[in-house]
């Protein structure tokens, strides 16, 4: 947003905008077409080679980090994604037998999401050409202490907008890129 927009808008209080500088400006532009060019290009990536999409990808991750299978809530919450969305993703991928629902035991309200040998034998082959991406179009452009600035810099950013999450340590579990 600029100056000039802001001043459109009699509700906006010009003196206590703090207005990004023209190297702030850039750097935050940059990393919006960066991350939207990245995302794009990953998750065709996986359509192209293996029929699914980063988030069926980021799904299919999660679950095998959590012993494959996960409540739904939380793999909602552990995407940062409504569950709305991850309903209808895991339709779909249930559709194509990556992953089942049941019912737990003892809470017949919860529902668990589970990985199948079909989803987990999926994952393993596509996570060789996601990782190569991850890599090719990410890791090995920057120089190493950009890359671990970067990390720390979203880190700030992850912890600062999901301060009290209840899945906020899935973050911290080691993942497959």
């Amino acid at each position: 947003m600029s100056a000039a927009a802001g001043s459109e808008s009699s509700d906006l209080d010009e003196e206590s905008t703090r207005w990004l500088d023209v190297d702030q400006q850039r750097a935050w532009r940059a990393l919006v077409m960066g991350h939207t060019l990245l995302i794009d290009r990953l998750d065709g990536d996986l359509r192209e080679l293996h029929g699914i999409s980063l988030v069926e990808y980021e799904i299919l991750v999660r679950l095998s980090e959590r012993d494959g299978r996960l409540r739904m809530a939380a793999l909602a919450d552990a995407l940062a994604h409504s569950r709305s969305r991850v309903t209808h993703t895991i339709d779909r991928m249930e559709k194509a037998g990556l992953v089942a629902r049941s019912r737990l035991d003892d809470d017949k309200r919860g529902i668990v999401a589970e990985l199948t040998p079909r989803g987990r034998a999926l994952l393993e082959r596509a996570a060789h050409d996601h990782v190569a991406g991850v890599r090719a179009y990410l890791v090995d452009l920057a120089d190493p202490a950009d890359f671990t600035a970067a990390g720390r810099v979203f880190d700030l950013v992850a912890d600062h907008l999901i301060s009290g999450h209840p899945e906020m340590e899935i973050r911290d579990r080691g993942e497959r890129g």
